[in-house]
């Protein structure tokens, strides 16, 4: 899949999902139950992969 955004879409693309992102981890910390907490942090790796990826873009774009 391939999508294409503006530069202002990445930014506030970028700046939603590392929100999301703080809010994972305070999620996780302040979570005791094991397998939930465990299927937070899949979905943290995962968002910090496309939060790596989308940096990389938007970099990319600004020195490209």
């Amino acid at each position: 899949m391939e999508l294409t955004l503006t530069t202002d879409e990445q930014e506030l693309l970028l700046s939603i999902l590392e929100r999301r992102h703080r809010e994972l981890q305070k999620e996780i910390s302040h979570t005791d139950h094991r397998e939930f907490k465990l299927a937070l942090r899949k979905n943290e790796k995962l968002l910090e992969a496309l939060l790596g990826r989308l940096r990389g873009a938007t970099l990319q774009e600004t020195h490209g």
